[in-house]
C-alpha cells in the first residue's frame, strides 16, 4: 500500500459528494444537514402467467405465504439497506409499508413507502424493499414459473431534504 492509501479519506469536497478531492469514493458527510421528515415511495412489478397468480393470491403456492413472506423480506431489506448498498448510510427508519397486490392477470405490484426524521433521504430504503420483496415472490414461486420477470422498479414519490419534493 503507498503512503496515500494509508492516509485514509480526504473530507475537504465541498457539497454532497460520493467522489473526495482526489476522486476516490467516499461516504458524503451529512453531518451539517438539518434533520427533517423524509419520505419515500417506490414501486416494481413482478410479471408472471396469469395461472401462478392465481396460487399466489389463492393461498396455493407449496412454500406458504407468497405475499406475507415478501413483505417482511422487503421490510427487513429496508432495514439493512446501509450494509447491502455501498456508501449509503445505515438509517434508524420510523417507518416501512410493503404492500403487494395483484394489478391484472398475471402482474403483482409491489409499493413500498419508508419515512425517517433524520438528515439523508430515503430513496434507496425504499427501492431496496421492493427489489428484495419482488426476488422474495420470484424465490416462493419458481417451481411455479421460472419465466417470471420483475421490472419497472421505480421511485414513484420522494419529500423532505434539501433537494425538495419529487413525484413521478
Amino acid at each position: 500500500m503507498s503512503g496515500d492509501q494509508l492516509a485514509g479519506p480526504s473530507i475537504d469536497t465541498p457539497g454532497l459528494t460520493h467522489l473526495d478531492a482526489a476522486g476516490r469514493a467516499r461516504m458524503v458527510d451529512v453531518g451539517e444537514k438539518p434533520v427533517t421528515r423524509r419520505v419515500a415511495v417506490a414501486s416494481g412489478v413482478v410479471s408472471m402467467k396469469p395461472e401462478t397468480l392465481e396460487l399466489i393470491t389463492g393461498g396455493r403456492i407449496a412454500k406458504g405465504d407468497v405475499l406475507a413472506t415478501a413483505r417482511i423480506a422487503g421490510i427487513m431489506a429496508a432495514k439493512k439497506t446501509g450494509e447491502l448498498i455501498p456508501l449509503c448510510h445505515p438509517l434508524g427508519l420510523d417507518s416501512v409499508t410493503v404492500d403487494l397486490g395483484p394489478t391484472g392477470p398475471g402482474t403483482l405490484t409491489i409499493t413500498a413507502t419508508v419515512s425517517v426524521t433524520g438528515k439523508t433521504g430515503v430513496e434507496m430504503e425504499a427501492l431496496t424493499a421492493v427489489s428484495v420483496a419482488a426476488l422474495t415472490v420470484y424465490d416462493m414461486c419458481k417451481a411455479a414459473d421460472k419465466d417470471m420477470v420483475i421490472g419497472d422498479v421505480r421511485l414513484e414519490a420522494k419529500s423532505g431534504g434539501r433537494s425538495g419534493d419529487y413525484r413521478r
